[in-house]
């Protein structure tokens, strides 16, 4: 049996004294994690995050729990892994396109994720997608991370996140319409809903409270598959039914762009 992962191991004892200790809620904080991890980890936050379902420990997904985000270093275990993560869809036959495009100079000397939103941007791929018009001129912006206060529901729990820190890959502006970009390395069978609510939460807020004029808030979640010499882009747009229920999120439609060298 392969040895188990030093941060799935450390999150497991953290897990084990939150039971121990019986709190109610199983809210800790990056202090206790500290205490735990300090000889294994520098970054206590880190070890706290798990982008797909499949790097959780052994032992939450046995007990079913999850963990999300409360800002200011706290964090919290939740029952129900399906209401914390969202399985990707497939991407039907007539969806997934054959995209020629002459490859630039720059395309694949960057290997980072942020640098796969200025992919699709630059080829317009975000533009056939969003748009169905290459030729659209959405206003572009890369505004980095920010700050997020809220409160929220997953089904009937109500939460509240203070001072969250999050990252924004990219934004498009169209029309009144907002898209946000959220882009990943490779594909996995689900991700943690967090990742496209917090930001699009933050907007909610700003379009109130600036009185701003946006007609609708879409949520882009993109993968970029490299298979041998293929490289796939795979686009899907979600919204979320209900703006204060974390696990409302619903597909609007998705694509798959082979993209293919000239």
């Amino acid at each position: 049996m392969p040895r188990k992962s030093r941060k799935r191991e450390a999150i497991e004892d953290v897990f084990n004294y939150v039971i121990e200790c019986g709190s109610r809620d199983l809210i800790f904080d990056n202090e206790l994690v500290k205490k735990i991890t300090s000889e294994k980890f520098s970054n206590q936050f880190d070890t706290t995050k798990f982008d797909n379902s499949s790097k959780l420990p052994d032992l939450l997904r046995e007990k079913d729990y999850f963990i999300i985000h409360l800002g200011e270093g706290r964090h919290q275990f939740i029952k129900g892994i399906n209401k914390g993560y969202h399985e990707f869809e497939k991407i039907p036959e007539d969806k997934i396109i054959d995209w020629r495009y002459k490859k630039s100079v720059l395309n694949d000397l960057y290997t980072s994720e942020t640098s796969i939103s200025s992919l699709i941007n630059n080829q317009r791929i975000l533009h056939d997608f969003l748009y169905e018009d290459i030729v659209a001129h959405p206003k572009v912006y890369n505004p980095g991370s920010t700050k997020i206060s809220f409160e929220f529901f997953i089904d009937n729990k109500k939460m509240s996140v203070i001072k969250l820190q999050r990252k924004i890959d990219m934004i498009l502006e169209y029309l009144n319409n907002v898209d946000i970009i959220e882009a990943k390395n490779g594909e996995v069978d689900d991700f943690a809903i967090y990742q496209l609510y917090h930001i699009f939460r933050w907007f909610c807020g700003k379009k109130t409270s600036e009185k701003l004029n946006i007609k609708k808030i879409e949520m882009i979640f993109v993968n970029k598959i490299i298979e041998e010499d293929l490289t796939k882009v795979r686009l899907r747009s979600y919204i979320f039914e209900r703006v204060e229920v974390l696990n409302s999120i619903k597909l609007v439609k998705c694509a798959q762009y082979n993209l293919l060298k000239r």
